[in-house]
């Protein structure tokens, strides 16, 4: 029988800036959109890494109020190579986005600023036409913004939280 490795590797150094990611982020976010009524979120994002060199992402939002689930998503972060990175992402919705980050700063002043994404649909997912991203990590807080293309309004402002590194002994038994 093997024994189970218990220390985490090194994050792989062609990850650059990008380690700084790695860790749980949680706070507060607004949406707002001309098809929806504004409302506020309680944003988780994590990058986990393995030794390679990709950090896995997952991130999940809930009600501020009723602490009801409103979304999840999940993929990987790959790069950066020659200033950029590459975000692939799947959704519950049936959406599924491949998109180009340019990344510029270091690990205490990093921005990834997004091109429009490339989708993917399901027949039965909502005709989003494209959606645009920017994760910006500046004095400790990681800024996350989304716009998006649907219903006639193009590259609109949709999402933006403010996330700060939680210990994992902070996070309670459901997640949050």
């Amino acid at each position: 029988m093997t024994a189970a490795v218990t220390s985490e590797p090194p994050v792989h150094p062609a990850l650059g800036p990008l380690g700084a990611l790695v860790g749980t982020w949680r706070g507060d976010g607004e949406g707002a959109y001309p098809t929806i009524e504004r409302f506020r979120y309680v944003e988780e994002l994590t990058f986990t890494h393995d030794g390679r060199p990709v950090l896995a992402y997952r991130q999940r939002t809930w009600d501020a109020d009723s602490g009801a689930p409103l979304h999840a998503e999940s993929g990987f972060l790959r790069g950066p190579a020659d200033g950029r990175a590459e975000l692939v992402v799947a959704q519950p919705t049936g959406l599924v986005e491949a998109a180009v980050l340019h990344v510029s700063g270091g690990a205490d002043d990093l921005v990834l600023a997004g091109e429009r994404a490339t989708l993917t649909r399901t027949p039965g997912a909502r005709p989003v036409e494209d959606v645009r991203r920017r994760f910006a990590l500046h004095a400790g807080a990681l800024h996350v913004d989304l716009w998006m293309t649907f219903a006639g309004h193009v590259d609109t402002h949709h999402l933006h939280a403010t996330l700060l590194p939680i210990d994992p002994e902070e996070r309670g038994t459901d997640g949050r």
